[in-house]
C-alpha cells in the first residue's frame, strides 16, 4: 500500500490478544497537516491502532509507515496524548510540559524556554508556575495538549481528550482547538465516541468495525474552513452525522 502524499501509512494491522482478534487488517492514510478522526464501537481496537502508531505495542501482521523514513523507530514520529492529562500533581504546570522534552534529552533550559513560548498560545499564560489542581478541567487539558505539540513530531495521536469534560467546556476546547490546529496545521489523527466532534473537528473520518475491526467506511468532511459552531445546524453538516450514524449502527 504505497501513497506518495501519505504522511504515514497504516497497512492492513492485524493484532490477537489472548487468541481473540483485535484487528483484522486495519487500512488507511493521513496526509502532512490533515485532521483526521477515527470512530468505532467501544472496544474495536481504536487505541490499539494508536498504541501500535506511538511505538507502544506491535502488530502481529501488517506495518506502519512514516515517508521514507521507515527505519527509525515508529514512535519516533509520534507525540500521543492518552485520555487522561496525567499531569503530576507535585510538579509546575510549566515542568508537566516539559516531561517528553526531558524524556529526549532536552536541557531543561532549552525545554523550559520552547514550551514557556506556546503558553500564550493555549491560554496558559500567567500559569507556568501553577500546580495542576489549580486548574480548571480545560486548562489541564490544553496544558496535556501543550506537554505533547511541544515535542514537535510528525503526527499528534489525540486519543479522546476532551472525554472527561463537561459539554460546554468540551465544546469550547472543540472551538480552541480548531482554532490552534488551523494556525499551526499540525498532523493528527484524533480518537472520539462524539461524532459531532469528529465531523466538526475533521478533514476526513475513519469508521472501524466491531471486533475484530476493519475499516468499514472512509467518509470525507468537505465542509468549508473555518468552521463555527453555526455550521452544526445546517444540512449538510446535519447530513454527515447521520451516514456515520448509519455506518456504526449497520450490520
Amino acid at each position: 500500500m504505497a501513497d506518495s502524499d501519505g504522511l504515514i501509512v497504516v497497512d492492513a494491522l492485524t493484532k490477537s490478544f489472548d487468541s481473540r482478534d483485535v484487528l483484522a487488517g486495519v487500512s488507511f492514510t493521513a496526509r502532512h497537516g490533515e485532521f483526521v478522526s477515527v470512530i468505532g464501537p467501544s472496544g474495536c481496537g481504536k487505541s490499539t491502532v494508536f498504541r501500535m502508531l506511538a511505538g507502544l505495542d506491535t502488530p502481529d501482521s501488517g506495518g506502519i509507515h512514516f515517508g521514507r523514513r521507515d527505519a527509525e523507530p515508529t514512535g519516533s514520529h509520534c507525540a500521543y496524548m492518552p485520555q487522561k492529562d496525567l499531569l503530576f500533581p507535585w510538579r509546575t504546570v510549566l515542568d508537566n510540559t516539559i516531561l517528553g522534552l526531558l524524556v529526549r534529552g532536552v536541557p531543561r533550559a532549552e525545554a523550559r524556554r520552547r514550551a514557556r513560548e506556546l503558553f500564550p498560545v493555549f491560554g496558559l499564560a500567567g500559569f507556568e508556575d501553577a500546580r495542576p489542581a489549580q486548574l480548571s478541567g480545560g486548562m489541564r487539558q490544553r496544558a496535556a495538549m501543550l506537554r505533547t505539540v511541544v515535542q514537535e513530531r510528525d503526527l499528534l495521536l489525540l486519543d479522546e481528550p476532551f472525554g472527561a469534560l463537561d459539554s460546554l467546556t468540551r465544546t469550547d476546547m472543540q472551538s480552541w482547538l480548531q482554532e490552534v490546529w488551523q494556525r499551526y496545521r499540525w498532523t493528527v489523527l484524533m480518537i472520539t465516541h462524539d461524532i459531532r466532534e469528529a465531523v466538526y473537528l475533521s478533514d476526513r473520518v475513519i469508521v472501524l468495525s466491531p471486533r475484530p475491526a476493519t475499516v468499514r467506511r472512509e467518509v470525507r468532511v468537505d465542509l468549508p474552513r473555518p468552521r463555527d459552531l453555526s455550521i452544526l445546524a445546517t444540512p449538510e453538516f446535519v447530513a454527515l452525522e447521520q451516514e456515520l450514524l448509519d455506518v456504526l449502527h449497520s450490520g
